[in-house]
């Protein structure tokens, strides 16, 4: 995990909390989410198109929230309620994951914890840049992915140690997962403070269409961009399941997202303060061209130094894409609707998610691992097609400096 920036270009302490929470949660979740695709599969008895069906409708359930907790927020002038609500529930869920023994109780316990996130994501990530002083947005949202993802990585190490030494007893795993899940919601009660509503503001309806209408063509754009990267980019289950059917020992699946999460880790912040002065169509591309490397090894295997060298890839591709797009959000965005733009933008992606990982397991039941991450290369490539012609267009639509005089 990288260093802050000097004393005189520090983050604030709300910003490191918001991180410090995000990573607890990811703990709690990654030690649930890293066994749970097995657990189904293994113990439940689902077939990998039910599998793609859970994971889409779970995640699009968040995706879509968004916008509504995000228009809220924009309403209220309040990020910081909405984030305990959100947060709340998904250590609610927790326990469920614990006690369940048919297919019903973990579609239920995953909607629920995915409900709190939708809840939460649109106004967190509106408070990151309330918080975030100027020039410093791509290094505030870096700093709070970084510190997410090493919750992503450490939750999935956790449930790998767990396993071993409990015998593979997944609900035992489950349970000790409840304790991080509550941890983080007391430290966001305790360490985050929310920047005052100025004087007098007045509140204003974010969906009129007055409104709505100061989300300009360069917002739009943006939430273009990531819908196309969502149909790249399925659920992570499918790496794990891929990895599992290379003959990765049940009780290391975990080590799959903990190789992801780390290289993801290590990445987000010192991309994301890049972000603050590289253009942003070229890390894009980058991005997208190692999604294609990924899913290029992933699709040939599933075991080996090629298949873990993917998964590696896979997580470097999240590094330089996710906080960057969160930046573009808020940099094309006015401040009084930052919580709106960020749910529409996740509305977008939730649809389209759930549209991948359908298509990934569906493709999968029917012609194999190797169709899915096929496929996947397939929309990457699309996706660096269209971020190349859009960034063609905008030097062709910047005016050319006067010819110098004589």
């Amino acid at each position: 995990m990288a260093l802050p920036p000097s004393p005189s270009k520090r983050l604030p302490a709300s910003i490191w909390a918001l991180g410090l929470v995000s990573l607890l949660m990811d703990i709690s979740s990654e030690m649930i989410h890293s066994l749970l695709p097995v657990f189904m599969v293994a113990a439940l008895g689902v077939s990998m198109l039910t599998v793609g069906l859970i994971e889409g409708a779970a995640e699009a359930t968040a995706l879509i929230l968004k916008v509504f907790s995000g228009v809220l927020s924009d309403w209220w002038g309040r990020r910081k309620p909405l984030a305990i609500l959100g947060y709340g529930l998904g250590a609610l869920s927790k326990p469920l994951f614990a006690l369940a023994t048919t297919v019903g109780l973990v579609v239920a316990a995953r909607l629920l914890d995915r409900v709190g996130k939708g809840i939460r994501g649109a106004p967190r990530d509106a408070l990151v840049a309330d918080l975030a002083p100027p020039g410093m947005r791509g290094a505030a949202f870096g700093l709070r992915q970084s510190l997410d993802t090493v919750g992503a990585f450490l939750g999935p190490l956790l449930a790998m140690g767990l396993m071993l030494l409990w015998a593979n007893d997944f609900r035992a795993v489950f349970w000790v997962a409840v304790l991080p899940a509550a941890l983080c919601v007391v430290l966001l009660v305790v360490g985050v403070r929310e920047p005052e509503r100025p004087a007098g503001a007045a509140r204003a309806n974010p969906i009129r269409r007055e409104s709505l209408r100061r989300l300009g063509p360069a917002y739009w754009g943006v939430v273009a961009l990531g819908a196309v990267f969502t149909l790249a980019r399925f659920s992570e289950a499918f790496l794990v399941l891929r990895m599992q059917q290379g003959g990765l020992p049940l009780a290391l699946t975990p080590l799959v997202l903990v190789l992801m999460n780390v290289v993801f880790a290590l990445g987000a912040y010192p991309l994301g303060k890049l972000s603050d002065t590289a253009r942003h169509t070229t890390l894009l591309a980058g991005g997208l061209v190692v999604l294609i490397a990924a899913d290029a090894l992933l699709a040939f295997t599933g075991q080996g130094i090629a298949a873990w060298l993917g998964i590696a890839l896979w997580g470097l591709h999240m590094a330089m894409t996710q906080g960057l797009l969160a930046t573009m959000v808020a940099d094309t965005a006015p401040a009084d609707l930052r919580g709106t733009a960020f749910g529409m933008f996740n509305l977008v992606s939730g649809v389209a998610l759930l549209v991948a990982s359908a298509l990934a397991g569906l493709l999968w039941d029917q012609w194999g691992a190797s169709a899915t991450f096929g496929a996947g290369m397939c929309f990457a490539a699309l996706a660096l097609a269209g971020v190349l012609l859009q960034a063609a267009a905008a030097r062709r639509a910047t005016p050319k400096p006067p010819p110098a005089q004589g």
